[in-house]
């Protein structure tokens, strides 16, 4: 209910962005509820992953080690017209496509299943994830030219100002007319790219076609915010001073929608936008929660029934760097 709770979910699911808001949480609540109970040995999970998943690399999972979650059932549908909703059609088992037709995988169900935390298995040694090390106040190398490319390439420009009074006492602020971004560089180039990745947010989320986003500020502000925190979080920089407003009031303004919905909806968004700004970065970043070992190529996406149209999986390996080998052992983190 209090924006320090809403921050530390925002941190949490920056490492475990790979999976739903939804599914981030009730790992996050049933590893909470093991350690409470004594059966993990650290309160916050490292790496999770699937029995079959698990191993496939070597280890094995514990039996009733597992954190139940809600996972997407995806089936095929056809049509040579997509622009038509009517003429989708599902495809059985094994069932080809006709001749033109364009193929979409969309959820139909969810159903229950369950993930490890890798305290909670054994077996093979795990190469270790590379970790950014930052000092107090620096910023992650090329994370500004990063975010600052994304920004310039859905049409606006960054200009650096001197001070705050240049842009009415605000850190940053997005122009929608001018189509102008504004940082304050008197911080320090953490706080600045902090800054840059709060409007980028709202560049993407709450630009002139997004009316209903627009006429709750308070919404936008927090979806800003968390949009900046994770992309932070998962570059291993200090969130302890990010600000979100209390969360049950902001929630609350929504006319004729549950609290409860209203942030669940706004953390998947938040999710969902933070994690495709981060996979148009080259920097280094912490781990998504699965274990280096595992290629997924498409996350999860639980509740999207629309998606691009099938194609080929992307098998782009892993990045070439040299890997420590290590054990896994309780208390390891990302």
């Amino acid at each position: 209910m209090s924006g320090d709770d809403w921050r530390q979910a925002m941190e949490f699911a920056a490492r475990f962005r790979s999976r739903s808001f939804n599914n981030t949480l009730l790992i996050w609540a049933q590893h909470l509820e093991a350690y409470e109970q004594g059966r993990v040995p650290t309160p916050t999970p490292t790496w999770v992953a699937g029995f079959q998943d698990w191993k496939k690399m070597g280890r094995w999972a514990e039996a009733g080690g597992g954190y139940e979650i809600r996972s997407p059932v995806r089936v095929r549908f056809a049509t040579a017209t997509p622009k038509d909703p009517a003429s989708w059609r599902r495809l059985m088992k094994g069932e080809k496509p006709r001749p033109g037709e364009v193929v979409q995988r969309r959820v139909v169900n969810v159903v229950p299943a369950h993930v490890w935390d890798v305290s909670r298995t054994h077996g093979a040694e795990l190469p270790e994830l590379p970790s950014p090390k930052l000092l107090e106040g620096e910023a992650p190398a090329g994370l500004w030219e990063g975010l600052a490319t994304q920004v310039e390439s859905l049409g606006y420009e960054v200009l650096r100002m001197p001070d705050s009074d240049a842009i009415r006492g605000a850190n940053g602020m997005t122009d929608y007319e001018t189509r102008q971004v504004l940082v304050r560089t008197d911080m320090d180039p953490a706080a600045q790219v902090k800054t840059l990745a709060h409007e980028l947010g709202h560049v993407r989320l709450h630009g002139p076609n997004q009316e209903e986003a627009r006429q709750h500020r308070g919404i936008g502000e927090v979806e800003a915010e968390s949009v900046a925190l994770m992309i932070a979080a998962a570059h291993g920089m200090d969130t302890s001073d990010y600000t979100i407003p209390y969360v049950a009031g902001w929630a609350a303004n929504v006319d004729g929608k549950d609290p409860v919905q209203v942030i669940r909806d706004t953390g998947e968004k938040v999710r969902r936008t933070a994690t495709e700004v981060l996979g148009e970065l080259d920097t280094i970043q912490l781990g998504n929660g699965n274990p280096v070992s595992l290629r997924i190529d498409a996350p999860e996406r639980a509740g999207h029934e629309h998606s691009e149209p099938e194609r080929a999986p992307d098998r782009t390996p892993l990045p070439e760097r040299e890997l420590r080998r290590v054990q896994a052992v309780p208390g390891r983190g990302l």
